[in-house]
């Protein structure tokens, strides 16, 4: 009896592990055209006038998407919405949007990447006017998840660097996280952003925006699809 439960425990965790992953998780960033961790005077002067323009993305550390495996590689997302982003009192709709998927994922796999994005992304993704192709690298200083000092290119069309926010980026003093991330993350840290760019085509405009305190790195964990 003793054997037969045995083979039985057994044969059922070597279905479960095969089974595969109910959840896709993985890292986030992001960065704005206008200061995320901010003070009530900064983030006056630049609502309405700035901050209509970001970059975010996700590297998937596990899971799957549509029964599709994606893990190891990345999707990007650059977008131009109607006004500042993150302001509460003034729809800043409608979105347009591009997104880049990883140039080493399969067809399918690029399938999968632009509708996982679609999904996450929600109405800031509505409207894609394209989508492109290119090598995605998201890193870690020391390899590590939990720090705000990260790095994303997505080949020559968009790039985010971030470090940690020190004592001498408290301009105000009463500096505070003004909004949240755009996309659902499970963790998100603010950051600087030394470095955000975007030169796609499909937004009507390019920009550069370094030096803000326009960032988050974080975490999300989604259900799989």
């Amino acid at each position: 009896m003793k054997i037969l439960l045995t083979f039985v425990l057994a044969g059922g965790l070597a279905i479960g592990a095969s089974l595969p992953s109910k959840t896709i998780s993985g890292e986030y960033i992001e960065a704005r055209t206008a200061d995320i961790f901010t003070g009530p005077c900064f983030a006056n002067a630049e609502t309405g006038l700035i901050g209509e323009l970001a970059v975010f993305g996700w590297k998937v550390r596990q899971g799957s998407w549509q029964g599709v495996d994606l893990t190891g590689l990345s999707v990007v997302a650059a977008v131009r919405a109607n006004t500042t982003l993150g302001d509460v009192y003034t729809p800043h709709y409608p979105v347009k949007s591009v997104v880049i998927v990883d140039e080493r994922a399969t067809p399918e796999q690029r399938l999968a990447l632009a509708s996982f994005a679609r999904k996450v992304g929600g109405e800031l993704l509505a409207d894609v006017t394209r989508v492109d192709a290119a090598p995605i690298e998201l890193t870690f200083e020391n390899n590590n998840i939990h720090t705000t000092k990260a790095k994303l290119t997505a080949g020559t069309l968009a790039t985010i660097e971030t470090r940690a926010i020190n004592e001498g980026d408290h301009i105000c003093r009463n500096e505070e996280i003004w909004s949240p991330p755009l996309n659902k993350t499970d963790h998100a840290m603010p950051a600087v952003a030394v470095s955000h760019t975007f030169s796609g085509q499909g937004l009507g405009t390019q920009w550069s925006s370094p030096n803000k305190r326009s960032s988050f790195v974080g975490s999300f964990q989604h259900d799989s699809e």
